[in-house]
């Protein structure tokens, strides 16, 4: 969601090497993976849980086949955790790992094709665009570091073509602050995530995302981005003919609205899908930060009867908006949480495995963990986090930077 990588010094990077040319795509073959490759990840956080009935219940599912369920939503593909976001090779991830539902954030290009990424203006991190004759076209090209100032650049999906983004190679997001070439720009991966998979990730457009993810046969969400740049776009492209292009292009690829999810932190958007094309607005989400300024929280919640009336039928807050700490420290439903049932909205939140080892995020007053930092001390804590999120708050889907956590969980009890 709106989360990004801060630029960080050179000293705590890990190398990024990016090839010199994408692969080119290729239509993928029709191959619904029935089962989902969780590897050693959920396990291990089992085993860094306390001693109880829910460490039990988990590790009792250890051997379990496990399928893919719609309780599990990849985020920016489903495996940016390892692998670039948004980007074939983090889709294919995603779904090996059981994600029901695959997610791409649409941007538009200079010649208003929509393309996966997660902001219109993030080129910069999340590709190698610095580093190729591309970096002259961005908004603001690199400059190095130098004289106490931080490298810099600033680069859109609008400041290019279709084809010149597809030309691009999909990295791990992060940026290196004292940069002194556009080389040494590119790196910037947290240490706690890896650039093992990162040669050149596959950036996709929304078509072929659509193509990609109903090859795997699973579902799909599509968040419309808020645009940086004036609307409307090159005089005639209006933000209503940019929400329409998502369902256009849904529409002509044959995609059925009750296996899509639209999403936007825009009420405006949700309304337009809710007037303009009921049969999509019916699943449009709205994503919901707007209690994130000090004070804002008692707002949002007052707002979710608001959207409720409008014809809202589900909200995706923040992970935090939905936890609280009880006297004993444990996690239980926020007011957000208790008010959004009440009213009868279907909830879905974001974005669990993105704040690194829960220890240091807690530490650190990490976004998603702020509301329930006190009671958070290591990585087993994440299980305690999805169970209070799927018995008590009730959602009905999380999305994950690691597509397997949540589908372990889904599987173990019954989530589908």
């Amino acid at each position: 969601m709106h989360i990004k990588v801060a630029a960080i010094s050179v000293g705590l990077l890990s190398a990024v090497k990016v090839a010199a040319f994408p692969k080119p795509w290729t239509s993928p073959t029709q191959q619904h993976f029935r089962n989902a490759e969780l590897g050693p990840r959920p396990q291990y956080l089992v085993g860094e849980m306390n001693e109880g009935w829910l460490k039990d219940r988990l590790a009792a599912c250890s051997d379990m086949q496990a399928r893919p369920t719609k309780f599990s939503i990849g985020h920016r593909g489903g495996a940016c955790l390892q692998f670039p976001e948004e980007t074939r090779e983090s889709v294919e991830a995603g779904a090996r790992m059981g994600a029901g539902i695959l997610e791409c954030d649409v941007a538009f290009t200079r010649d208003r094709e929509l393309v996966c990424r997660h902001d219109q203006c993030d080129l910069h991190t999340t590709t190698n665009i610095v580093a190729t004759d591309l970096g002259a076209k961005c908004t603001r090209p690199f400059a190095p570091a130098g004289n106490g100032t931080a490298a810099t650049a600033y680069c859109c999906t609008s400041d290019i073509t279709l084809a010149e983004f597809k030309s691009l190679c999909g990295k791990m997001d992060g940026s290196n602050a004292s940069a002194a070439t556009p080389a040494d720009f590119l790196r910037g991966t947290p240490a706690w995530r890896t650039d093992l998979y990162a040669a050149c990730g596959t950036v996709l457009s929304h078509k072929e995302f659509l193509a990609l993810v109903g090859a795997r046969g699973r579902a799909f969400t599509t968040e419309l981005k808020q645009p940086r740049v004036p609307m409307p776009f090159d005089g005639a492209y209006t933000q209503q003919r940019y929400a329409q292009q998502v369902v256009d292009e849904y529409r002509a690829a044959g995609i059925d609205p009750s296996r899509v999810w639209l999403q936007s932190f825009s009420f405006a958007d949700v309304a337009y899908w809710l007037r303009a094309d009921p049969a999509f607005g019916r699943q449009a989400v709205l994503l919901d930060q707007s209690g994130d300024l000090p004070g804002a929280f008692p707002g949002a919640v007052a707002n979710l009867s608001f959207y409720r009336d409008a014809g809202v039928r589900i909200v995706a807050p923040p992970l935090q908006y939905l936890v609280a700490l009880d006297g004993d420290g444990e996690y239980v439903p926020s007011s957000y949480a208790t008010t959004a049932r009440e009213l009868g909205l279907r909830i879905l939140t974001w974005s669990l495995e993105r704040s690194g080892p829960l220890a240091q995020a807690a530490a650190a007053g990490d976004y998603y963990y702020s509301t329930i930092a006190n009671g958070t001390h290591g990585d087993g804590d994440m299980y305690r986090l999805v169970d209070v999120l799927a018995r008590q708050v009730g959602v009905e889907g999380i999305f994950s930077d690691w597509s397997a956590t949540v589908t372990y969980y889904a599987n173990c009890f019954g989530l589908f």
